[in-house]
């Protein structure tokens, strides 16, 4: 009866812990070629899926920027308040995958795959098309 106790403690524990590394949350980004902090984006579950929106322009010479490079209903939007994170789903692994980002600087959309690290507090934010990808690392705020 001890080790079942103890078996099944370790199991719940697993899943908790499992459980707080998730990308939700308020996300400091980080520009991955000069290292500076550019925005806060605040990742939120919407019927199991991620979804990503610009909260806050940390330049305060860009608050009005507008993603002049976006296409479709995006196309001259605000950058600030604009979702650039869609559709991305928890594969199991410890990772969420098979959503987009948006990069409001060139407009282009890419695959996505996000995945916290260092308990949490980092989550690495990676956009690729077919086998080119880059990543981002960025900081949790709250």
């Amino acid at each position: 009866m001890f080790r079942l106790s103890i078996v099944l403690s370790t199991l719940l524990f697993s899943q908790l812990s499992y459980a707080a590394l998730t990308p939700v949350g308020l996300w400091k980004t980080i520009d991955e070629e000069t290292n500076e902090a550019k925005s806060l984006v605040r990742i939120s579950e919407q019927d199991g899926v991620l979804v990503g929106s610009v909260e806050k322009i940390l330049n305060p010479a860009k608050q009005d920027a507008i993603c002049e490079e976006c296409k479709g209903d995006k196309k001259n939007q605000p950058i600030l308040g604009l979702q650039i994170i869609e559709g991305a789903k928890d594969a199991g692994d410890g990772s969420w995958q098979e959503g987009e980002i948006l990069d409001p600087n060139n407009g282009k959309t890419y695959t996505l795959k996000l995945t916290p690290q260092e308990q949490g507090k980092v989550l690495e934010v990676r956009g690729y098309i077919a086998f080119f990808y880059r990543n981002q690392y960025w900081q949790r705020v709250e």
